[in-house]
């Protein structure tokens, strides 16, 4: 028995121009995460101005850089299909790219504004996990970011998800594991792990970031292990390699940063204090 997938890739047309889910998924969760920022610099007195100014600037360099970085990992295609690198209404895009190029954003716009870089990004590190985690909804509606071949029984069963996510898991006649569910149920609990302890914790300023460096690597190595879609570098998984180094990086410089200032502290005097 066939089964229709519940949601088209297209959610509606202004004349002949389609408007995708997928980026507009992309943008509420980008939305999301500059809310939740607010609220905390609100909270802190941290000029509110300053974030809204990184997050409009983080997001068009985030998305260059994620569409390059996936492109540059499927050059056997792309090479042979130039006029496709810059069309990503259908996917095609890598987060850990996105995050090297918010980083970059962060570090040239502390450096311009004498900013601490730490700062910014423990402000910031819970709202890129939120945009994470509604992007892959993304994905979702896209039909892509799946696991391996599985059964409706096991869907509907064992995990007990509705209709319209198992019917949407069905592709060219197969069912198939819903990774990028994982993945955003790993990401929003990270989210709430951060933001309590951010409130209740006062860690040393920057633990928070590079705790999200260390939360979100650890599963996405393992999820990554599940997806039959995946970027690589070799005989490699790329993104389970970029994973193990943002562990070791995170958890290195933890270690680094165990006196530094604590999260609370209102001075900043240099890039990374």
């Amino acid at each position: 028995m066939m089964v229709e997938p519940t949601f088209d890739r297209v959610a509606f047309e202004i004349g002949s121009l389609p408007i995708y889910w997928y980026g507009m998924i992309i943008a509420f969760g980008a939305m999301l995460g500059l809310v939740l920022a607010l609220f905390e610099a609100k909270r802190i007195n941290y000029d509110s101005e300053r974030l809204v100014d990184v997050v409009i600037w983080s997001i068009p360099i985030s998305i260059v850089f994620a569409r390059v970085y996936y492109v540059v990992f499927q050059w056997d295609y792309y090479s042979q299909n130039l006029g496709q690198i810059i069309d990503i209404r259908q996917g095609g895009i890598a987060i850990h790219g996105a995050i090297f190029g918010a980083l970059l954003v962060v570090v040239i716009y502390s450096m311009r504004k004498s900013m601490s870089f730490w700062k910014v990004t423990d402000i910031l590190a819970p709202s890129l996990l939120l945009g994470q985690a509604v992007g892959r909804w993304g994905n979702f509606m896209n039909q892509e970011a799946h696991g391996d071949e599985t059964t409706r029984s096991f869907l509907e069963g064992t995990l007990r998800l509705p209709d319209w996510i198992v019917n949407q898991m069905f592709i060219d006649g197969v069912y198939y594991l819903p990774t990028f569910l994982f993945e955003s149920v790993w990401n929003i609990l990270g989210v709430i792990l951060l933001v309590v302890w951010r409130v209740v914790g006062n860690p040393p300023r920057g633990y928070i970031f590079l705790s999200y460096f260390v939360w979100y690597s650890v599963g996405r190595f393992y999820i990554e292990g599940l997806r039959t879609d995946s970027l690589m570098a070799g005989d490699l998984r790329t993104a389970q390699i970029v994973s193990i180094l943002m562990i070791v990086f995170g958890i290195v410089m933890m270690v680094v940063r165990r006196k530094a200032k604590r999260y609370d502290d209102p001075s900043e005097k240099g890039l990374f204090d």
